[in-house]
């Protein structure tokens, strides 16, 4: 049959085999969508995840399907009822009306609970989150009205769908990280860094010369977290993320950060460990809590603040206040810190070092500070990457503390480090880099948003092909300390005992190079107790009477590994080849320098080897490759001179119930 134009008319029922109903032409060519309306559709499109722990009686026999439903609800509304006591404010009764998911999705359904009366101040007990202090005349808000919407724990896809949405200066790059923005702070504000100095603090943490610990009281935290609860529960919704620290399962944290970004969201996502949905499901009560309010500034007229950003931690409460800084850091490090303290509570040793593992299973740990190789020499392709900055050694071996990498990516190439390269891909987040407008291609050299080298890539540690995971392993071997030594005077490789061991560990050396005002560059000596002075919360003295305890009880050796300089300090000599340094890591994880035969070096009294395969043995000892003896010698004398100086801090610290063990390690520090 033809068309008034001439044309064959089209049927859209398989020829004449069926008759038209009513008159109307249907295309059955497809089966039809089960759907009344568009938003009916878009509900269909995502399937609601289901819970994995199989829900059982008493007897073990498996429940209704009914019940089942009525179970996961009541989890459901146990989570936002823990959620809502998190976010309640010190002033009123309850905690905000809490309901889950995106208020962006009216259409959804959504578990709904009513504020949570706020429970009285328990004991303190170790190990758990602290409820609320005797509070003010209690009273009603207008947040106190509303319902503050809550996305837990959601996952990289709805979190970049958040991002890109709602962030202003998120972006996917072509590699599929997401690019994000930290504000006006592109790093760390150590100074604007706040702990509360309670009578347990006052007895327990470092405070005074050489400290990173700057106290506030008890009165002005409470403050800065009312001002942080009350801007979260203004907002319409807050991002919740329930995760462990410690990848050690007897000893690990469970944290909850509140936060207003979905950047930080992610970014916690990846650096802190993620649970499983049973892990989920039992999570309870977090031992730590961070509210992070950095868009909203802390009241610069409030006692002990110095300018509107204020980083705050309550170890009796145990938890965290951020006002008036985005960059996602914070959180990382101060949650470090934290670690810093409970963990040697359990007598486990928090370190900031890198660890590898070799096939046989043989546990190296790296310290060093920025510059010394420390990233580049513990990612080896022949050993299983345990975590490249924070752990635990415990009487189980040692563990990561994250589920995640914070690398730094200034000037990052495919061929220097490919690992990290293929590691920023889809779920990663690229902090205040640069990248082309149209291609949306990162160029890794620009600093422009940061001005200085901070851009930095936070991704899973299993973007590593060859992380281990879980992140744990047995008692390390070795302890290598590595100082990029700009004054050209330490050898490349020195075998330590305990004493010396400890006394490196305390002083965390290294040389950087800083141009002086009339343009000549010369070294500059850094020290960092315990390669992480911004993050300890002891005296160094005590992480160091523990890893010496450590090292004895299992067996380690400690190393000292100078990447830096050789035959002249820098300007005069030559930086000391990567290969070689190599060479030395390998024949220390492998046993070599064990047997080696040594020689003692004058002033530092470090014992060298006087052979390495693959190494000329020339450049061993330092007064072989230097021409000018003297001006060596001089040197020498002021490396050893700014060691004692930067030491006298410690030298009158008592360790232990005499001093012996603090004469001991003073006597393992260089002779001038």
């Amino acid at each position: 049959m033809a068309t008034p134009n001439g044309l064959a008319r089209i049927d859209t029922n398989g020829g004449a085999k069926k008759k038209h109903e009513n008159g109307i032409c249907h295309d059955d060519s497809s089966a039809p969508v089960r759907a009344q309306n568009i938003d009916e559709l878009h509900s269909m499109q995502r399937k609601r995840s289901a819970p994995t722990t199989p829900i059982k009686q008493a007897d073990g026999a498996a429940v209704s399907p009914f019940a089942a439903a009525i179970s996961e609800e009541g989890r459901r509304t146990q989570q936002l009822q823990s959620i809502s006591a998190s976010l309640a404010s010190l002033t009123r009764e309850t905690g905000p009306k809490v309901v889950r998911g995106d208020p962006a999705r009216k259409g959804e359904a959504a578990v709904k609970v009513a504020p949570v009366a706020a429970a009285p101040a328990p004991k303190p007990q170790p190990h758990h989150h602290h409820h609320h202090h005797v509070a003010p005349t209690i009273s009603v808000s207008d947040s106190s009205l509303k319902f503050t919407h809550v996305l837990y724990n959601l996952s990289p896809a709805e979190l970049y769908e958040q991002a890109i949405k709602y962030e202003k200066g998120s972006f996917i790059t072509d590699s599929g990280a997401l690019a994000t923005l930290s504000g006006a702070k592109t790093g760390r504000s150590p100074r604007d860094k706040r702990i509360v100095k309670d009578e347990a603090a006052a007895q327990e943490l470092w405070w005074g010369k050489g400290s990173p610990n700057i106290e506030m009281d008890e009165h002005t935290f409470l403050t800065n977290r009312e001002r942080a609860v009350d801007y979260l529960n203004s907002l319409d919704k807050v991002f919740v993320n329930d995760q462990f620290l410690n990848w050690d399962p007897e000893n690990r944290i469970k944290v909850r950060i509140i936060s207003a970004r979905a950047y930080h969201s992610l970014f916690m996502h990846n650096m802190c460990i993620r649970p499983t949905e049973e892990e989920l499901e039992e999570f309870g009560t977090p031992d730590f809590t961070i509210y992070n309010a950095g868009k909203f500034p802390c009241n610069r007229y409030t006692h002990y603040m110095t300018s509107s950003t204020s980083v705050d931690i309550n170890l009796g409460r145990r938890e965290m206040v951020i006002l008036g800084t985005q960059y996602a850091g914070e959180m990382k490090k101060g949650l470090f810190g934290v670690m810093h303290y409970l963990m040697p509570k359990r007598r486990i040793l928090s370190l900031h070092s890198g660890c590898n593992m070799g096939r046989d299973g043989d546990v190296a740990l790296f310290f060093g500070l920025s510059g010394t190789g420390k990233t580049t020499l513990s990612t080896d392709h022949n050993r299983l990457l345990i975590g490249d900055d924070e752990h635990c050694w415990s009487d189980n071996g040692v563990s990561n503390i994250e589920g995640g990498c914070y690398a730094k990516c200034i000037d990052l190439s495919r061929e220097k480090e490919p690992d990290i390269w293929n590691a920023i891909k889809f779920g990663t987040v690229l902090e205040n880099v640069v990248f082309d407008e149209h291609t949306r291609e990162v160029d890794y050299t620009d600093k422009s948003v940061t001005g200085k080298k901070n851009t930095r890539a936070a991704y899973p540690i299993e973007y590593i092909p060859n992380a281990k995971i879980p992140c744990v392993g047995p008692h390390p071997k070795n302890v290598i300390l590595l100082a990029c030594d700009a004054f050209g005077v330490l050898p490349p490789v020195s075998k330590l005992n305990l004493a010396q061991t400890m006394y490196h560990f305390i002083s965390g050396y290294t040389a950087l190079v800083a141009g002086t005002e009339d343009g000549i560059k010369e070294p500059q000596a850094t020290f960092s107790a315990c390669f992480g002075a911004a993050f300890i919360m002891l005296h160094p003295t005590k992480y160091a009477a523990m890893l010496a305890e450590k090292m004895q009880t299992y067996g380690a050796t400690g190393w000292l590994v100078n990447t830096g300089w050789s035959g002249g300090r820098y300007g005069v000599g030559n930086r000391i080849k990567l290969a070689y340094t190599r060479k030395i890591i390998d024949a220390i994880h492998s046993g070599e320098l064990l047997t080696a035969n040594y020689q003692k070096t004058e002033v530092f009294g470090l014992e060298i080897p006087t052979a390495i395969e693959g190494v000329p043995s020339e450049i061993l000892d330092p007064t072989n490759t230097w021409t000018d003896k003297a001006a060596y010698k001089e040197t020498l004398l002021k490396l050893a001179g700014l060691f004692g100086k930067n030491f006298e801090v410690f030298a009158n610290y008592k360790i232990g119930e005499d001093s012996t063990l603090t004469e001991e390690i003073l006597a393992a520090g260089p002779k001038v």
